[in-house]
């Protein structure tokens, strides 16, 4: 059985209409996955409440009070813009807390029975700061993710591996001057939000950064994995891996000009299976509904009877 863990609470965080960020997002997906051929084989999970799970303390760690509760503020009141892309609604911060409790449970899977796992939730993190939100983002989900299983779950190393067509600058700017993390971003450059450049190396040299011209394919991507992502990621040795499972390198995707296709994203974890079993997917970014799902069953089918 493979785990997803959902809750259709996460289609009640709200940008509003239009908004490329939609519920719809999860909808699809799970469609999708209803419909596979081995539908059977998927093990739905409702995420731990928050009111059972102490969240804030690691919310704290990696965020400014301040920031927090300005989200709160903002949800309490009705909603309101953190930027011009980047909404709060009034279930936003409440949705965000279980998101982050989702990722949670992940973690706590996959170390439980050494096999992958998927948290299916919004809103997204990899954007998010310490001081702020942006680019859709709340919370930096990946970076809580990393240190509640250092500091919680028993574990000496996790590395941090974002495919997402945008630079994840929240996570890695959350984790770059801790030396039990590695993260390893693949993204368009230059493009949203700025950062990413190659020079950016962390406090360790625990940051690897591997910029995407605009219009790759496949064949762009795979010797960077074969020569850049996995080595670096073997070398490290984690005892968990952490991916931030953005799919807008989609060639279909509106919000980005990278090629991919669906079955590629199938691939990408043939390659970190092959570095550990022990791997946490949870959504970030893919804003086209169709190669969405696509990519979602893609990422998930290489997982499948891998404990049995």
């Amino acid at each position: 059985m493979f785990p997803v863990i959902y809750s259709d609470e996460f289609l009640n965080h709200d940008n509003g209409g239009f908004h490329p960020e939609r519920p719809e997002r999860l909808t699809a997906i799970v469609n999708a996955l209803n419909a596979a051929p081995w539908a059977d084989q998927v093990d739905w999970q409702l995420p731990t409440p928050v009111e059972s799970r102490p969240v804030m303390p690691l919310l704290q760690k990696v965020h400014d009070q301040d920031y927090i509760n300005l989200v709160k503020q903002l949800a309490h009141e009705g909603g309101g813009m953190i930027d011009g892309d980047t909404r709060v609604s009034p279930r936003s911060y409440d949705i965000a807390l279980l998101a982050i409790s989702a990722w949670l449970d992940g973690v706590d899977r996959v170390l439980t029975s050494n096999n992958p796992a998927f948290v299916l939730a919004r809103p997204p993190g990899h954007h998010a700061e310490g001081p702020r939100g942006m680019g859709f983002c709340l919370f930096s989900n990946a970076a809580i993710a990393a240190y509640y299983a250092l500091e919680q779950a028993g574990i000496q190393k996790v590395a941090i591996l974002d495919w997402d067509v945008h630079h994840g600058n929240g996570t890695q700017s959350l984790v770059e001057n801790d030396a039990r993390i590695v993260y390893c971003s693949l993204h368009q450059y230059p493009f949203y939000p700025g950062t990413g450049h190659p020079r950016e190396r962390g406090a360790y040299n625990n940051v690897l950064n591997i910029p995407i011209p605009s219009g790759s394919t496949f064949t762009q991507y795979q010797p960077m994995f074969e020569q850049g992502v996995i080595p670096f990621l073997n070398e490290f040795q984690p005892d968990l891996l952490i991916v931030s499972a953005g799919y807008d390198a989609n060639a279909d995707d509106p919000l980005a000009s990278v090629a991919l296709k669906p079955k590629d994203f199938g691939v990408f974890t043939d390659y970190c299976l092959q570095v550990t079993h022990r791997i946490l997917f949870g959504l970030e970014g893919g804003y086209d509904l169709t190669a969405l799902a696509k990519s979602v069953i893609a990422t998930i089918e290489p997982c499948l009877n891998l404990g049995e």
